[in-house]
């Protein structure tokens, strides 16, 4: 107890009071401003992380619609070209219809050519043989022939139609 006989008590009181107005003092003009920055520095730094998340939001939905745009461009893209393989091969399809068809055609027509050239040689035969056989009748007529001559103008005959 010695200790407590040994304070000042007006000392310690006038170091209370000036204390205590020290701190009323750095409260009302330092502490207020003070907390003041703080709390608008926090408020900033929810701001920012609200811009933040705002902007990753955004874009993630930018990324997602550029993703579904490009799924849909491929989509496109592949229809196109399926497009185009199924046209190509209904081209190639006609085309090939087509050639057989014209062969076929010319086929035909040749072959209506090789008849008709066929028939226009039978008749030219035909006409000669009966040419032949007139001058043939009419030479046998004008003279009669035994086996050896008849032969012999038979030949000659030959050779005149054949050399015609």
């Amino acid at each position: 107890m010695d200790f407590i006989a040994d304070i000042q008590w007006g000392n310690a009181l006038y170091q209370l009071v000036i204390f205590s107005l020290l701190i009323w003092v750095v409260s009302r003009w330092a502490l207020k401003p003070l907390l003041g920055v703080m709390k608008k520095r926090e408020q900033q730094v929810n701001d920012n992380l609200d811009n933040a998340e705002k902007s990753r939001a955004e874009a993630e939905q930018y990324l997602e619609q550029q993703r579904e745009e490009l799924k849909k461009a491929r989509e496109d893209t592949q229809a196109m070209i399926d497009n185009a393989n199924k046209m190509s091969e209904q081209q190639a399809k006609e085309i090939l219809d087509n050639a057989k068809a014209e062969g076929e055609r010319l086929k035909e027509a040749a072959a209506a050519d090789i008849n008709r050239e066929k028939e226009q040689a039978l008749e030219s035969v035909r006409d000669q043989v009966a040419s032949l056989s007139v001058a043939i009748a009419t030479k046998v007529i004008e003279k009669e022939l035994d086996e050896d001559e008849q032969e012999k103008l038979i030949d000659s005959y030959l050779k005149e139609v054949g050399n015609e």
